[in-house]
C-alpha cells in the first residue's frame, strides 16, 4: 500500500477571493500601522490569537470551536493560520495569505506560525488573550530572545475608526433600528418573550442579506426581556409570558461581518405606573446629559463622574449596574472590546474625533419595590470635531415605548 504523505501545514487557495467588509486599501492602511507599531518597538514578528486583531487586520473572522487560529505579520509577510476543518473559507474571507495546519500532528498550528515568524527573533503577542498553555508552545516552536505585549498598542489603533469603519457602523446602527421596529410591532400581552426577540432578529437578518449582499451572515442576536428578567443588561431571553404593565428591556445586536451594533431601550405593555414613569424619566435625563458630554477633550472617567453626580444628587446612583458606555468596532459578546474606551471611573482615555462610543446608562430597582426592574437607554455617539453625532435613531422615553396596546 502507497503510504500517503501528509504535511504539517499547506496552502489550500481554493476557489477565488470573496467580497471583503472594506478594500484592499483600508486593510493595506490598518497592517502599515502595525508595522509601525512592530518598528517602534523592535518586533520582529506579531503573533495575534483573538478574533478581533485577527478580523481587523485580515478581515477574516474565525470560527474557533477548540481550535487554535492565528495571524502572523511580519515586517513583509500577512498570513492567516487556520485549521483544515475550514478548507479555503479563511483564504477566501482574508485580505492575507493563509496557511492551513493539520491535525495529523499535534502542534501543527505552532509549525505553521514558526514557518513565517522564524525563530529566535522579537516576538509580539496579545497578553489579554493567549493562554498560558500556548504561550508554552510559543516559547517552544518560536524560541523568542524576547517578547512584547501589543494588546495595549493595538487596542489603541483600533480604537479610531476610519471612515470606512464608521460607515458600516452607521448601517450597523441602523440594521438596529430595524430590529427595534419590529419588536415594537410584536410586543403585546400574551406573548412569549422568545417570540418577540425574533421577530427583531429575523428583521434584521433580512435587513442586512438586503444591504450586504455579499457579507457572510452570523450571530446577529436579540436579548428581550420582561418584568423581573430586566434587572441584568446580558440576561438570557426565556419564554415568560408578556403581561400588561410589565416593564421591558429590548437590546437589538445586529452583526455585519465582524462589526457589532447595540439599540436598547425600555418599554412598557401597554402602561405604565407613576413610580415606574419616575425612574424611566428620571434615567432618561440621565442619557440625554451623558450624550451632551461626550465630546473631544472630554476624559472617560470625566463623563462618568458627570452623570454619576445626576444620580448622586436624585439619590439613584446606588441603582446604577454598570459603566455608562464603551467603543464599537470589531466587537462581539464572545470577543473583542476596546477596554480603553469605557465610560468608568478608572478610566482616563480622553476622547478624540474619529472614536465611536455608547451611552447607556442603567438603573435597576429592585424586586418587591414600586417601580421595580432594569430601565436602560442605548444610542451609538461619533465624536466629532465639536461634539458627537447620534447615529441611533429609534426614539426612546415614555411618549413611544408604552407598546402593546
Amino acid at each position: 500500500m502507497t503510504q500517503i504523505k501528509r504535511p504539517n501545514f499547506h496552502r489550500f487557495h481554493n476557489g477565488s477571493k470573496a467580497a471583503l467588509p472594506f478594500c484592499d486599501a483600508e486593510y493595506e492602511t490598518r497592517l502599515t500601522g502595525l508595522r509601525n507599531i512592530l518598528r517602534d518597538k523592535g518586533v520582529n514578528a506579531a503573533v495575534f490569537t483573538s478574533m478581533h486583531n485577527i478580523a481587523y487586520y485580515s478581515g477574516f473572522l474565525y470560527c474557533a470551536f477548540g481550535r487554535p487560529y492565528g495571524l502572523v505579520v511580519t515586517a513583509t509577510d500577512c498570513v492567516t493560520i487556520s485549521a483544515g476543518i475550514d478548507a479555503g473559507q479563511p483564504w477566501r474571507r482574508s485580505f492575507a495569505d493563509n496557511l492551513t495546519y493539520t491535525d495529523w500532528q499535534r502542534d501543527n498550528y505552532w509549525r505553521a506560525i514558526a514557518s513565517v515568524a522564524g525563530q529566535g527573533g522579537v516576538i509580539g503577542y496579545e497578553g489579554d488573550n493567549l493562554s498560558l498553555t500556548q504561550a508554552a508552545a510559543l516559547n517552544s516552536f518560536l524560541a523568542p530572545k524576547a517578547q512584547v505585549d501589543l494588546a495595549q498598542a493595538t487596542m489603541q489603533q483600533r480604537m479610531m475608526k476610519s471612515p470606512a469603519e464608521i460607515a458600516l457602523i452607521r448601517a450597523g446602527a441602523a440594521t438596529a433600528d430595524v430590529g427595534g421596529y419590529a419588536i415594537r410591532d410584536a410586543v403585546r400581552a400574551g406573548v412569549r418573550e422568545i417570540d418577540v426577540a425574533m421577530a427583531g432578529r429575523d428583521a434584521m437578518e433580512a435587513h442586512i442579506a438586503r444591504e450586504f449582499p455579499d457579507a457572510e451572515y452570523r450571530d446577529t442576536w436579540v436579548w428581550f426581556q420582561s418584568g423581573l428578567n430586566t434587572d441584568g443588561a446580558h440576561n438570557p431571553v426565556t419564554s415568560r409570558v408578556l403581561q400588561r404593565g410589565d416593564i421591558l428591556s429590548l437590546n437589538t445586536f445586529p452583526m455585519i461581518s465582524g462589526y457589532y451594533t447595540a439599540l436598547e431601550r425600555t418599554m412598557f405593555v401597554e402602561t405604565v405606573d407613576e413610580a415606574s414613569q419616575a425612574y424611566w424619566e428620571a434615567n432618561v435625563a440621565a442619557h440625554e446629559l451623558g450624550i451632551s458630554l461626550l465630546k473631544p477633550g472630554a476624559s472617560c472617567a470625566e463623563v462618568t463622574a458627570g452623570v454619576n453626580a445626576f444620580f448622586e444628587d436624585r439619590d439613584l446612583l446606588q441603582y446604577r449596574s454598570f459603566g455608562y458606555g464603551h467603543s464599537f468596532g470589531v466587537l462581539s459578546h464572545y470577543y473583542g472590546r476596546e477596554a480603553g474606551l469605557e465610560l468608568r471611573e478608572d478610566i482616563d482615555t480622553v476622547l478624540e474625533p474619529g472614536m465611536v462610543i455608547s451611552m447607556e446608562p442603567m438603573i435597576t430597582i429592585p424586586d418587591g419595590q414600586p417601580g421595580a426592574g432594569g430601565y436602560r437607554e442605548h444610542d451609538i455617539l461619533i465624536i466629532t470635531e465639536d461634539g458627537n453625532e447620534n447615529i441611533t435613531q429609534y426614539p426612546y422615553g415614555p411618549a413611544f415605548n408604552v407598546v402593546g396596546g
